[in-house]
């Protein structure tokens, strides 16, 4: 029997019945969250030749996860970091709920607009 191109590629093919079906693995998908998507939308409405480039060379599912971690870490690093200098700790929480959630409300809102203007458009 001539082998396919397939077969010739290094595919192998396994037996259901009469039937050879390939081994075909999907690709992973990627792990792109909150940041990763922004970092999409911002590059597709403003910046379209870094897109095109990073699109043709496969490089962008990886330009999206990397940020995306990049952003995921900084903000906690800058949550706990704020947080302490400010004084909002656990002993606060516990004496006065409220305040320590209008505080840490607060506290996520600045440091978000810090990681959207320091990683996301840029």
């Amino acid at each position: 029997m001539e082998s396919t191109v397939f077969e010739r590629m290094g595919g192998t093919y396994h037996r259901e019945g009469d039937y050879l079906l390939p081994d075909l693995k999907a690709p992973e998908a990627p792990r792109i969250g909150k940041y990763g998507l922004l970092r999409h939308q911002y590059l597709r409405a403003y910046k379209r030749a870094i897109l095109t480039g990073l699109q043709t060379s496969g490089k962008l599912n990886a330009h999206l996860e990397k940020i995306d971690r990049e952003a995921t870490e900084m903000e906690q690093r800058l949550i706990a970091q704020v947080a302490a200098a400010e004084g909002v700790t656990e002993s606060l929480k516990r004496r006065d709920q409220l305040a320590w959630v209008g505080a840490m409300n607060n506290i996520r809102d600045r440091v978000e607009e810090i990681v959207l203007n320091d990683l996301i458009y840029i």
